[in-house]
């Protein structure tokens, strides 16, 4: 069996922004696309769902009227080579609504919520990519069947153009920068 039986080709070419951005949302839906590579991420638990959900919920009713809170959509993060990520979380500036694509400049926080098999991908790799695109805040949210979910929240130094570690969140995610917001992780 060769890897052509297994997926297109296109999966196996670097893909340019002009490529990807002729394909239809139906061929977007559940990739990244990494160093023009096409990452494809499994699909998410109920739970992962549920918790992105509620999260980009209680996000969105806190930021008002001039920031948007939404799941499942690409960040833009550079044009060569092609990197789009989509966090399953992210806040943006609500007047970039129309704007495709989604760039880190519209973007004040990406919130990823960590599924087995994406460890890794959450706490280091996409951790220092958002932040080499400049992306102000960086969640990473830890889950486990038995327990609340931990929230790991990040703050970017603009000086090194790193993130420093913010507050760590169990239970009751009570952040206060950029705009106040309350939510309630212990009824997942």
């Amino acid at each position: 069996m060769t890897a052509e039986m297994i997926a297109p080709a296109w999966m196996h070419t670097q893909i340019t922004a002009e490529q990807y951005d002729s394909w239809s949302e139906a061929q977007c839906a559940g990739i990244e696309i990494v160093d023009g590579m096409v990452v494809v991420s499994p699909s998410a638990s109920k739970r992962h769902n549920r918790l992105a959900r509620i999260l980009a919920n209680s996000l969105d009713a806190a930021a008002g009227p001039e920031w948007n809170a939404d799941t499942d959509f690409d960040i833009r993060l550079q044009d060569v080579p092609l990197t789009n990520r989509r966090p399953d979380v992210t806040v943006y500036r609500a007047d970039s609504i129309d704007v495709t694509p989604t760039r880190p400049e519209h973007v004040l926080l990406a919130v990823e919520v960590v599924s087995p098999g994406s460890e890794t991908t959450d706490r280091i790799v996409k951790l220092e990519q958002y932040a080499r695109a400049g992306i102000a805040f960086y969640w990473r949210v830890e889950q486990s069947p038995s327990t609340v979910p931990l929230v790991y929240t990040y703050l970017l130094d603009p000086a090194s153009g790193s993130y420093r570690q913010g507050e760590i969140f169990t239970g009751t995610v009570k952040a206060s920068a950029p705009f106040p917001v309350e939510v309630d992780l212990g009824a997942l």
